[in-house]
Formats: structure tokens, sequence, C-alpha cells
């Protein structure tokens, strides 16, 4: 059981596992989710180039999610704003962390993981891995240089996993599964009064975060698939 952070981390461990869990809890992962729980399937996509987001969605069919801040009920990174997709949906979801990570991870078998789904993405993951590794990526957020600001909720978004995958842990692993166990039922309360957690509810995007926090309440497995998450 093995664990690193961000895009680095990602591609020290792509080679040496069989299964990668992508942790981005705010809010990539929660809108796989939320997205892939109402039958929907989510295209990760590189964020910030509009036009090519848009010619991606058009070849596939699939709705391009517009920014969190878009007016009009529009689907965006917002996972309040996918609760009303319908089943058979395809959503082109750009977006700077999650994305970019699913978009790396090659021939990997993918999952997006955190702590709403983590007891079934850590059986599914256990299963596929056949015997194999796991690796676990918490995504974190990026300062403005674009290196890697560990950020705690994928921390503990990734511990949730790890706890429950119950496997042997590298150290860096064990620090995530114990950071988890430690939070205990505070998970909740130190994520909203996190940098990322409280700049979204002072934005307007508490329900974002209500959603994000949840734990184990979903048991949908979101798999990469022919570049898509589906639910697997």
């Amino acid at each position: 059981m093995l664990a690193e952070w961000g895009m680095a981390g990602l591609e020290a461990l792509r080679d040496r596992v069989a299964v990668l869990v992508i942790v981005d809890v705010l809010s990539f992962s929660t809108a796989v989710d939320v997205a892939v729980s109402r039958g929907a399937g989510v295209h990760p996509f590189r964020y910030g180039d509009k036009a090519a987001a848009q010619a991606a969605a058009d070849r596939v069919g699939a709705v391009l999610a517009r920014s969190r801040r878009a007016s009009g009920g529009q689907f965006s990174l917002s996972p309040a704003s996918l609760l009303t997709l319908s089943a058979g949906t395809k959503l082109m979801l750009p977006s700077p962390n999650g994305s970019r990570l699913s978009l790396a991870c090659c021939d990997r078998l993918v999952l997006a993981g955190y702590l709403r789904n983590a007891v079934a993405v850590a059986r599914a993951a256990q299963e596929r891995a056949n015997g194999g590794a796991i690796g676990v990526i918490p995504a974190g957020e990026r300062w403005p240089d674009g290196s890697l600001r560990p950020a705690i909720e994928d921390l503990l978004g990734a511990g949730a996993v790890i706890h429950h995958l119950a496997l042997s842990c590298s150290p860096e692993a064990q620090v995530a599964r114990d950071a988890f166990l430690t939070a205990g039922d505070n998970v909740a309360h130190l994520i909203r009064a996190s940098v990322p957690g409280w700049e979204l509810v002072d934005g307007g995007f508490a329900d974002d975060v209500d959603l994000a926090v949840e734990g184990e309440v979903s048991p949908c497995v979101p798999v990469l698939t022919e570049g898509a998450y589906w639910a697997g």
C-alpha cells in the first residue's frame, strides 16, 4: 500500500502499482462520485483551454462543465450542480488537479475515491489489484508558481481509503491513515475550516463542502474506462 502526493507522486508510483486511487476532495472526486452515482459518465480534461475542452466534448457527445461560478444552473465542477444529471449523460470535466492526474495514469486501472465512497473504493481496489500493489494519490492544490500545495482534505480523504484497505502501508500511507484516524469525528470540521474549505463556503459553495465531507455514504466506485469515469 503506497501513497504519494500530486503529479510527481503519481509518476513515481505509476509503474509500481496495479491500481491508482485519485483523491481530490474539493472538488473533483466529489463531483465524479455525484455524477457517476446518477448513472452519468465523466470525461476528465485538462484545465484552462475552453476551446479545446469544447471540441473534445463535441467529439464524444458530452456536455462541457462550465466554471463553478457560471450562472443559469449550468453543470460545473461544483458537485451540487450535478445532483440533477440524468443517467447516460456524458460530462466533460476540466479541473486543475483531479482531471490532470487522471489523464496521466496511462494504462493503470484508476478509481476516484475520497471520504464518501472510501469503503466501496477500498474494496474494489483490492479486488481489482489481484494481489498487486495499490497506490493512493492525494491530489493537493497548486501554488501560483505551479508547485504542490498539500491540502489536508486530500490527506484525510486518502487516509480514509487507506484505512479501509487495511493493508501493510508505506510510511507515507501510514501517516495519511493515522491522520484520518486521529481526526475521528472532527474530519468534517477540519475540512470546513481549512483554507480551501472556508474559501468555498465564503464563495457561496457551502453545499459543495457539505457533500464532500459526508463519510461513507456512497457505494459508488468511479472507474476510469476508455477516457471516462463510469460506475464500476
